[in-house]
């Protein structure tokens, strides 16, 4: 069984939204066995659209078409649809009435145009799941089918999760149990994991049933997920615990969390269950590592606050940091010390450097200074980072955080009394 996306807007060709529905599609695609080789996108064009759904219906199965069903006149999958399939747009009151009564709950009067989105090819059928006034469609074409869902990615994904993935693995006839688990790591390269585990996907390649990928995740690290197929959901899980732990043998430590972990998340919970409490000093990272901190649910069992020492004066007066340069060791180690001791945590983490655009205290762009305090004692690492200033300060965040992390998995259980 093969399925591809169709992602349908002129606004993704123009890179003024990034088409991320693809992606999350074609993950889910491959989490229940369906193939999916081809990816399009394609502008809102009649012809343009038509060639690419029946290109798309040449390859394969099934299409999953994103976008063009809304209201306006730009809005033409449903009629595209309706050629590719041969045959007229009827009215369907079921669906116009469901929209006229969200709009009522809303207390809003319903524009006349909203009742283009009851307009449905002949012989295609509603999407149960209906979060917006846009109607998803199931759209037979012969053999093969078009599922049109709307772009919001939220109402996709409701349709997608709730019909369409279990009406393709209906028609492939796929009966297997198919999971993933995705492991999530910091600190090596895609080619060095690869390397590490090439011996273990060889392995996997000869057994069969499961199956390694590396996904990246830019400035988030590079995940390794896991795909197994078994028989029986416990058999799936069975599998995957054991995967899981071969690969957690096989690169150590640098996995910090499963699935929608993030490294944030992965601390506080190092720390709660160590009963530690955390604090933060940012220069360089001028509140993102607080804010990504307190992002997590529940952050406020462990993290105390954070000292935001943008300034020098701030750092010498607040913090303790020597007078001298700010952007060094000393000042990372100061900073850190200077946390603990204005926050009254028994860790802290710190961070200092030049994101740019120019150069600080004869620093080129790019050096970074980043220290921890666990059980009293500092530590520091120095990194020079060939990125843009964004990207210069998330990486630190995330790196402070995971070197405070590597900290804690490896303390001493007696360490701090």
């Amino acid at each position: 069984m093969r399925c591809e996306v169709v992602a349908v807007g002129t606004e993704l060709l123009l890179g003024q939204i990034v088409d991320t529905n693809s992606s999350w599609i074609g993950e889910q695609l491959a989490t229940v066995g369906i193939d999916s080789f081809f990816q399009t996108k394609v502008g809102d064009n009649h012809a343009r659209i038509k060639e690419a759904l029946e290109l798309a219906l040449s390859r394969a199965d099934a299409v999953v078409v994103c976008g063009g069903l809304g209201p306006t006149q730009d809005d033409l999958t449903r009629e595209v649809i309706a050629d590719v399939m041969g045959v007229e747009l009827v009215f369907d009151e079921a669906i116009a009435d469901r929209i006229r009564a969200m709009f009522g709950r809303r207390g809003r009067d319903m524009p006349e145009n909203n009742l283009r989105q009851a307009l449905v090819p002949a012989g295609a059928s509603a999407i149960a799941e209906q979060p917006g006034t846009a109607p998803g469609l199931v759209c037979p074409v012969g053999d093969k089918v078009i599922y049109a869902v709307p772009g919001v990615p939220w109402e996709m994904q409701q349709m997608v999760e709730g019909t369409i993935l279990a009406d393709l693995t209906r028609r492939a006839g796929v009966n297997a149990i198919i999971h993933s688990r995705v492991l999530r790591t910091w600190g090596s390269s895609e080619s060095g994991l690869a390397e590490l585990l090439a011996p273990e996907i060889d392995r996997l390649d000869r057994a069969a049933g499961v199956t390694l990928a590396f996904l990246a995740s830019g400035i988030e690290g590079l995940k390794i997920r896991i795909t197994v197929k078994a028989d029986t959901e416990e058999e799936a899980d069975r599998l995957l615990d054991e995967e899981d732990a071969r690969v957690r043998q096989i690169i150590g430590d640098i996995v910090f969390g499963v699935d929608d972990d993030t490294m944030e998340a992965s601390l506080l919970r190092e720390l709660g269950s160590r009963g530690l409490t955390l604090g933060v000093a940012e220069s360089l990272t001028g509140g993102l590592i607080a804010a990504r901190i307190v992002d997590v649910p529940g952050a406020s069992a462990s993290f105390r606050g954070a000292v935001v020492s943008y300034a020098s004066d701030v750092k010498f007066d607040l913090l303790g940091v020597p007078e001298g340069p700010v952007v060094s060791e000393a000042a990372a180690i100061a900073m850190a010390e200077g946390a603990c001791r204005v926050l009254r945590t028994d860790c802290a983490v710190a961070a200092t450097g030049v994101a740019g655009p120019d150069e600080q205290e004869g620093q080129r762009v790019g050096t970074v200074w980043l220290a921890t305090v666990v059980d009293g004692e500092a530590e520091v690492q120095h990194m020079l980072l060939p990125f843009d200033r964004p990207r210069i300060r998330q990486f630190a965040c995330i790196s402070v955080l995971n070197m405070l992390r590597q900290r804690l998995i490896h303390r001493h259980p007696g360490s701090g009394g």
